[in-house]
């Protein structure tokens, strides 16, 4: 409410010459309702151009890691603007966090490249329960480095996952995933005997799939519990992240066609690198 004080003679500072002047204290009432509404709009803006940036940073990093862009060349400015309807500054900033991310080179007089690109798995693959496609990269194309290959007590919680009995020998056996020379995955196994017995000694040199296939061990059913974790600096440093990056974690417990869980993993995988695709039919028609 304004402030105002009355005088009955019109004096130098009054408004008009009905006596009523608009005092100091009238003033500092009316500007916090001025400096909210101005600052209520300057979040407004603020919101719809972080939003902005964030949608066009989602597609265009959806359109580099699936190689939409021939021989890597993103379109220049000016066309990503018209593309998306923004500003050239909502571009460059969205195209600085692709950066940020290790997706794209920006070059002045260049333009922007990208410099990675994302293998698409089906998710039927990556459980075991489909043979891989030609080219997929289940079909042989990835290599392990091994970093442990050991029978250990089982631990308490993989007893529980597993219905097995704590303490009892397991093979605990801990892997990167490379793909060419680049690691795009993680995983540590615990796996019971007798299905121990066959993996402790046969060559691993592709996939955990084709490990299992080549022990002789056919796979039943594979479940999945998908998570997101920021990476510890360890896992960091074996996946080429930096520390505290999001990587995708997978749980997975195997069962053999008779339904017995032999096989708990424990797998990170980078969700720049490596994408898991789904796709299934609606069960019934809606009603």
């Amino acid at each position: 409410m304004a402030v105002v004080e009355r005088n009955t003679p019109a004096t130098a500072g009054t408004c008009g010459g009905n006596g009523v002047r608009l005092t100091s204290r009238h003033m500092t009432a009316t500007r916090p309702w001025k400096a909210a509404a101005a600052g209520a709009r300057a979040r407004a803006a603020g919101a719809q151009a972080g939003a902005d940036v964030r949608r066009v940073r989602d597609l265009l990093r959806s359109a580099v890691l699936r190689g939409a862009y021939p021989g890597g060349q993103l379109p220049g400015e000016p066309e990503l603007m018209a593309a998306h309807g923004v500003t050239r500054a909502t571009v460059r900033e969205a195209l600085a966090l692709l950066r940020t991310e290790g997706l794209v080179e920006r070059r002045q007089g260049v333009g922007t490249h990208a410099v990675a690109e994302a293998v698409l798995a089906p998710l039927a693959e990556a459980h075991g329960a489909a043979d891989p496609g030609a080219g997929s990269v289940f079909d042989r194309r990835m290599r392990p480095r091994v970093l442990d290959r050991s029978v250990i007590p089982l631990p308490a919680v993989a007893a529980d996952r597993l219905g097995a009995r704590s303490g009892e020998p397991c093979l605990r056996l801990e892997y990167v995933a490379l793909l060419g020379d680049e690691p795009v995955a993680m995983a540590t196994n615990y796996v019971l005997f007798p299905e121990a017995e066959r993996l402790r000694d046969v060559p691993f040199v592709s996939d955990w799939y084709a490990l299992l296939a080549e022990a002789g061990l056919p796979l039943g059913e594979s479940e999945f519990v998908l998570g997101c974790l920021p990476a510890d600096a360890a896992t960091a440093g074996l996946l080429g992240l930096a520390e505290g990056a999001p990587v995708v974690t997978m749980e997975q417990v195997i069962r053999a066609p008779g339904g017995r869980p032999f096989d708990l993993a424990h797998i990170h995988h980078r969700g720049d690198r490596f994408l898991l695709v789904s796709r299934l039919p609606r069960a019934s028609a809606p009603r």
